[in-house]
Formats: structure tokens, sequence, C-alpha cells
């Protein structure tokens, strides 16, 4: 499994949170403060969005760090991915990830 597929199959290459992470992008930060904050409902600042990815030593942003129920959990299982356990496919937590995203429960298939 790629290092950057989250534990919910998720890509964190492709997250914008991680690029400007890694791109020291500012201008960048702030957009995807501004569309979380939207998307959930609170208030997230650039300064939040700091993350080398889920899985990856380093850095990570408030919520994949410290309250991700979908992260708790799998590293409580000492499970690589999600794709390690058998309730993958009944799982409410893992669901509210790939009941919108089908790619992130390929990822964890593939």
């Amino acid at each position: 499994m790629k290092n950057f597929i989250a534990y919910c199959g998720l890509d964190c290459e492709k997250c914008e949170a991680r690029l400007a992470t890694i791109n020291n992008d500012d201008n960048l930060r702030k957009k995807v403060a501004q569309h979380w904050s939207e998307l959930n409902k609170a208030e997230i600042t650039p300064q939040m969005i700091n993350c080398t990815g889920c899985r990856i030593d380093g850095v990570k942003t408030p919520f994949c760090g410290s309250m991700c129920p979908i992260r708790k959990c799998a590293k409580a299982k000492d499970y690589e991915t999600c794709g390690s356990c058998n309730q993958m496919e009944t799982c409410e937590k893992l669901a509210m990830i790939t009941a919108n995203n089908n790619e992130s429960i390929n990822n964890l298939k593939g």
C-alpha cells in the first residue's frame, strides 16, 4: 500500500493541506481553511493547515492528528489502513469517507 494512502483510503498526495505544507504555500492554506470552515461549519484557520500525511511521521492538522475517529481506531488496532479490517464494509466511522468517495474504498481494497 502506498504510504500516502490514509487510514480511511483518501490519497494524502492529493490533499491540499499536504500540498500547502510541503510547498509552504500560505495562499493555499488560506483557501483550504476557508473551504474546510464552510464544509465543517467550524472555524479552521490557515495556521491549522499543516499536514505531512495521515500515516507519515510529521505534523498533522488538528482533526487528523487528534480527533479523527477513523485514524484513532485503525491505530488502536495497529492496522496499516482500514483495508486490513474485516469490518471495513460495514463500519459507520469509515462510511463518513467511503459513502461519498469511491476512490477511497478502491484504495483500501487495492
